[in-house]
């Protein structure tokens, strides 16, 4: 003879049951809904390192100080009297701080000298690798793990 269940047992487990289905069914909810994904880029992918480029005077116009790199814009004469307007890509902001870089270093108008390679598509775009302040000291702003030359190498 099989025990019976009585009303309350019944209800505890439809209780227990339907409890299920709801976390089982908002798990499945939360997978399936996008989230936003932070693309990140290798350096092979945007920039050639066989086209190092070199801004003796560049003057900072502004500073992004935002993820996933930072993003320096300059104005580089170009000695006729004529000025582009170039981007220069950095680390993250993280990365930055930690080698001793923060946003007080380049406030608009100093003068800096940035060492990079540029973007292979021919826009007014590079990535950064040294950036010399005007105190002479030398920050390395390349990203590791990108595929970009790494620290100890210097461009051509």
């Amino acid at each position: 003879m099989s025990p019976s269940v009585g009303a309350e047992e019944k209800t505890m487990l439809r209780g227990l049951a339907l409890g299920t289905a709801f976390v089982v069914g908002a798990g499945l909810c939360i997978a399936l809904v996008p989230a936003p994904v932070s693309a990140h880029h290798a350096f092979a992918a945007e920039f050639d390192s066989n086209k190092p480029v070199r801004f003796e005077e560049a003057i900072v116009t502004r500073m992004e100080w935002v993820n996933p790199h930072v993003w320096i814009h300059v104005d580089v004469s170009l000695g006729n009297g004529k000025v582009e307007k170039w981007a220069i890509e950095a680390g993250t902001p993280n990365v930055l701080f930690r080698r001793g870089f923060t946003k007080e270093d380049l406030l608009p108008g100093t003068a800096i000298v940035v060492d990079g390679y540029r973007s292979k598509d021919g826009s007014r775009r590079a990535n950064g690798r040294d950036l010399t302040l005007p105190d002479g000291r030398m920050l390395f702003l390349g990203s590791s793990g990108t595929g970009a030359p790494t620290e100890g190498a210097r461009p051509n």
